[in-house]
């Protein structure tokens, strides 16, 4: 999508008349890098890399100044799901681990080496976990399991790593483990990386715009906002608000650790990019109704250009947050044909909620789903290079006041480009 076609796009859609949105984004196949290798990161550009696996979650960031990060990389059985499971690229000969770190390596101005990294919430399809690896070696005399983050680990080297509960373990709650066993999982990764390896670890902290900064010269207006941890959120004005205060009253043993998410807002000039990881949850009120602490998202995030789905679309992104992000692009990280789902998708393309055009940029639509949802108004909002799986690149030019989304195939490690579209940041 070019500039004149976006303009006229824009006038048509103020004016109140119909658009052809699937022939209008069907474009960007035509954009002159389709079909080449990707080109790389440029100084002075931002750039988020959702890297497609089918089976985790895993965002590689790129600073204007070539400070790196990697948020979450996960390892799950989602190919025990079934008929539910979507294509597994580029294929199962490795785990989504190993096939991060070669990823990574590829894009990464400085290779190997990545100065952050960050686990947002405690679930294997975020982070690995003692059930499902690659491997099972020894370390400092125990069992030490090669999975997600410290699968990747074996090939990239991590500065620093930012953790919603460490050292404790016991915000908001001590942390209890799973099935999965994630908190061994990490709390071994951990102490690993921290005695052997040397990486230095801080909690999160909530409401901070000076603890995930860049490393390698400051950035005119860019910036990284952490607006919710351990099922808090954090306004603008410095309040910090506890979404589970009341329950606490309960003494529970647990909390849903997809609403422990940690969530930031990255800003370059006019830009703005939101990601929360699962941050989803809800519960009954003693009135009868429901409450849900994405509503609660809604008083903090402020609007955004691209904004991540929280739990993947999986019955998320109540019409309260989608409201307030007015996202022109939402990007969802998939591993499971339920990601997406319609309710979500109708929520989503709801021009009641709020006007103007924007497009979803799943990391897969598979051919179940597009049968499944045959004739539903919403699949028009869908860019149909996700049909078949793919690494998506957000990349946001020097200054912030336009950025793009790039499709690159991921059925094998050419990187080559299949689609690319571009926008202009809202003007605020």
């Amino acid at each position: 999508m070019d500039r004149r076609d976006f303009i006229k796009a824009s006038t048509l859609a103020g004016a109140g008349l119909l658009i052809d949105w699937e022939n209008v984004f069907a474009r960007g196949t035509s954009d002159k890098a389709v079909g080449n290798p990707w080109s790389g990161w440029k100084k002075g550009q931002f750039q988020v890399h959702f890297i497609y696996t089918g089976v985790a979650e895993s965002m590689f960031m790129i600073f204007p100044d070539g400070t790196t990060m990697l948020l979450d990389c996960g390892d799950h059985d989602a190919i025990g799901r079934g008929e539910k499971a979507v294509p597994v690229l580029p294929d199962a000969s490795r785990h989504a681990g190993e096939w991060i770190a070669r990823y990574v390596q590829r894009v990464n101005p400085a290779g190997s080496k990545v100065d952050y990294m960050m686990l947002s919430h405690y679930h294997s399809d975020h982070g690995g976990s003692e059930m499902y690896y690659a491997d099972k070696v020894m370390r400092g005399g125990e069992e030490y399991m090669l999975s997600g983050f410290s699968h990747a680990a074996e090939f990239l080297s991590f500065g620093k790593a930012f953790d919603r509960c460490w050292p404790t373990y016991d915000d908001p709650l001590p942390l209890l483990d799973d099935g999965a066993k994630q908190l061994t999982h990490m709390r071994k990764f951990y102490d690993y990386m921290q005695k052997e390896r040397g990486m230095k670890i801080e909690k999160f902290r909530l409401g901070a715009s000076d603890q995930i900064v860049p490393v390698r010269g400051s950035i005119p207006g860019f910036s990284v906002r952490n607006i919710c941890a351990n099922g808090r959120i954090a306004y603008p004005d410095g309040r910090i608000v506890d979404l589970y205060a009341e329950r606490k009253k309960d003494n529970p043993k647990r909390f849903n650790e997809n609403g422990m998410s940690l969530g930031m807002i990255f800003s370059y000039g006019p830009f703005r990019f939101y990601t929360a990881g699962d941050f989803s949850d809800k519960w009954k009120l003693p009135d009868g109704s429901t409450y849900m602490i994405e509503d609660a998202m809604a008083e903090v995030c402020g609007e955004a250009d691209v904004a991540k789905l929280n739990h993947h679309g999986h019955y998320s992104m109540p019409a309260k947050l989608v409201g307030a992000l007015r996202a022109r692009v939402w990007v969802s990280c998939v591993w499971d044909t339920l990601h997406n789902v319609p309710p979500v998708m109708e929520t989503l393309t709801d021009r009641s909620i709020y006007p103007g055009e924007r497009i979803v940029c799943p990391g897969v639509f598979p051919v179940q789903r597009r049968t499944q949802d045959a004739g539903s108004p919403w699949l028009s909002d869908v860019n149909k290079a996700s049909f078949d799986g793919g690494h998506m690149v957000l990349t946001v030019e020097k200054g912030g006041k336009k950025y793009s989304m790039t499709y690159i195939g991921a059925s094998d490690e050419d990187m080559i480009v299949r689609s690319v579209m571009h926008f202009k940041t809202k003007g605020r």
